[in-house]
């Protein structure tokens, strides 16, 4: 049996740390790859949190923590470099004295379509690492459709924001089945609806959505496809304790990069944990999408151990660790557990 399918996770995920200059053109570097997704916010200060990505062009961004449509400003960012991106004085990635953290996933590189489904999608796909961005439109349809993601594997989990229109994010988890939602920009719990992905479940070659849900004529679509690939990346679920010597979550692998969600309850909002800020066992900050806050140093809030093969909670927090309560996470690999050949990874 293989271990991992990828031994060197920074060829497809890498976090990168920066501080603000106020200046424009600011090349940030550190990448092994040319990145397709970049995910930016303020660490030291409130910000939203900004997304880009190369299939609708570097110039754009879409926020988590708001329903807004997507916005083109060539002040925030200017391009995507082979180790890193480019960017310009937009408060929002690059305030003088600032700290800075992005989440970057290379795709595929330039878009082509994808007429795998019932429409077709631009698309820009990393079957490798089980990522891929894709944009769309409805195009008429009537009641199920479906599009191709691009990937070798079902995803696990799928985020869709209609980003010509003001629209929440919604995300399928394979956790919560094919006839259930939640929202990335929200504290809400998980919501049932049997049309938002047509009650079907991804396919190694296609994901369903109902025009019921998303509308026949919907103008600019944005999905964004995660398959989990053994020692990269997990998309699963646990039940909280209540305790401080809380669950273990099997990853297979050392995270880099950990998201957390209330699915059973409502008033908690996501919490985003990865391996580059400052802050260690058991005290990992945190930063949360669905807010604009800044990261919370303060001992106690949502802490968890980084471990060699998952990670485990350490806090009485409802947010990610409630006892009886039902949680999703999505999580990518600093390394995996054991390489291809056969090396174990080591905690921090």
């Amino acid at each position: 049996m293989a271990y991992t399918t990828i031994d060197k996770s920074t060829d497809h995920f890498e976090t990168i740390l920066y501080s603000g200059n106020n200046t424009t053109n600011t090349n940030i570097t550190g990448l092994d790859f040319t990145p397709d997704f970049v995910w930016i916010k303020s660490r030291s200060a409130s910000g939203s949190h900004t997304l880009f990505n190369s299939v609708v062009g570097a110039t754009y961004h879409l926020v988590t923590n708001s329903t807004d449509t997507q916005a083109g400003d060539g002040s925030y960012f200017k391009s995507f470099n082979n180790n890193g991106f480019r960017i310009g004085t937009g408060g929002q990635v690059n305030d003088n004295g600032v700290t800075y953290v992005s989440w970057n996933w290379k795709g595929g590189g330039s878009a082509s379509n994808n007429t795998t489904g019932d429409i077709t999608a631009s698309q820009s796909a990393n079957a490798t690492a089980g990522f891929s961005i894709s944009t769309f439109n409805t195009n008429g349809q009537s009641g199920t459709m479906t599009c191709g993601h691009g990937l070798s594997s079902a995803p696990k989990m799928i985020i869709v924001k209609p980003y010509t229109t003001s629209d929440d994010w919604y995300i399928y988890h394979h956790s919560l089945g094919n006839a259930k939602y939640i929202r990335l920009n929200q504290t809400a719990s998980s919501t049932s609806n049997s049309n938002t992905w047509a009650s079907t479940s991804p396919t190694s070659s296609v994901f369903s959505m109902s025009t019921n849900f998303w509308g026949a004529n919907t103008n600019g679509l944005i999905a964004y496809c995660f398959a989990e690939k053994r020692g990269f990346s997990s998309f699963g679920s646990y039940f909280g304790t209540g305790a401080t010597d809380g669950t273990f979550v099997f990853c297979g692998f050392k995270p880099a990069w950990v998201l957390c969600k209330l699915t059973s309850g409502s008033g908690y909002g996501w919490t985003l944990f990865d391996n580059k800020r400052a802050g260690y066992n058991q005290d990992n900050y945190t930063l949360q999408p669905d807010g604009a806050a800044g990261q919370n140093t303060s001992g106690g809030n949502g802490r968890i151990d980084i471990l060699s093969n998952g990670f485990k909670l350490r806090t009485t927090d409802a947010g990610i660790n409630g006892s009886g309560s039902e949680y999703l996470y999505m999580a990518f690999a600093e390394n995996p557990f054991v390489t291809s050949t056969g090396v174990p990874a080591l905690a921090r």
